[in-house]
């Protein structure tokens, strides 16, 4: 695959987007209360290492196959009560933060959607960001729950 400029630098700002995200996630695992959360958190961490890999693989001129590392679609059950304990304030505010990452990832996603040439580029651009919002939804049923507000 040929790469205009426009795509060269929208793929460097996908792949910054994407080893933040890797970054975010790990460390935030690391600092979650609930066990489910690491586990949530550690799962995307994962999802999101399959799709640096995939725009690296593109930034090289390949367009890769597969389905960037697949759904993921565990069943929350309550941890938290209404009450607002520390723990809580500090699993809401990780998921609070990386609800917005998404939000951005996602909506960079669907610039580049539009922006590419390459019909299998897009759709490749299109799974992904698919993929970044089930990883919303993720974080918002975690939160919903457990009674947390963003």
């Amino acid at each position: 695959m040929q790469l205009t400029q426009k795509e060269v630098d929208l793929l460097k700002d996908l792949s910054t987007q994407e080893k933040l995200c890797v970054d975010k996630y790990t460390r935030h695992s690391d600092c979650a209360k609930d066990p489910q959360l690491k586990s949530l958190f550690s799962e995307i961490a994962k999802m999101e290492k399959t799709h640096l890999t995939m725009i690296t693989d593109m930034q090289n001129g390949n367009v890769p196959q597969g389905n960037g590392g697949g759904q993921y679609n565990p069943t929350f059950h309550p941890t938290y009560t209404m009450a607002e304990t520390p723990e809580k304030q500090n699993d809401c505010y990780l998921c609070t933060d990386l609800l917005t990452a998404e939000k951005h990832a996602s909506h960079l996603y669907d610039t580049c959607v539009f922006e590419f040439n390459d019909e299998n580029a897009r759709t490749c651009l299109n799974s992904i960001q698919g993929q970044e919002q089930n990883h919303g939804k993720l974080i918002y049923d975690y939160m919903k729950a457990n009674s947390m507000q963003a």
